[in-house]
């Protein structure tokens, strides 16, 4: 592993733990300059094409998943790593399908429920967007279905 202080390629590793998504978190010392450094290692799993609405289909973007979450939590009493775990969930899931292709509409759906159960703003903020609700009714609807969901 190259060390991103003096690019030297020998270090140690000092510790190893593993994390719950099948993740290996390292933490490494540079036999060169002393520094240490954690590296964080995730299989690669094979996810499938996002056949977006206009048919069009793109690689699944895990990072662009993650912003579009933060922005719905945006201010919210939401941790970071409420917000990873639920992209790791959705990203697992899409990889367990076992399928080439999946509609954009599936992780959407991925993604609401998700929220719901997360923070009930962030999920009408997302709601608004995913749901197309055009209009204050329309939101209304749902702020009140979610009062009487509990």
């Amino acid at each position: 592993m190259r060390c991103p202080y003096c690019q030297n390629e020998e270090s140690k590793v000092l510790d190893t733990t593993h994390d719950n998504r099948g993740g290996v978190r390292r933490r490494r010392e540079c036999e060169k300059c002393g520094q240490r450094f954690s590296t964080y290692e995730r299989a690669i799993l094979a996810t499938p094409l996002i056949i977006k609405q206009d048919g069009n289909r793109e690689e699944f973007d895990r990072e662009k998943l993650l912003r579009g979450i933060r922005i719905a939590c945006a201010k919210r009493p939401v941790s970071a790593a409420d917000i990873e775990r639920l992209v790791g969930e959705i990203e697992v899931a899409l990889q367990r399908m076992g399928r080439a292709e999946v509609s954009s509409r599936t992780v959407g759906d991925m993604v609401i429920a998700g929220l719901k159960e997360l923070d009930h703003i962030a999920y009408i903020r997302y709601a608004i967007v995913y749901l197309k609700l055009n209009d204050l009714h329309a939101i209304r609807q749902e702020i009140d279905r979610l009062l009487l969901e509990g």
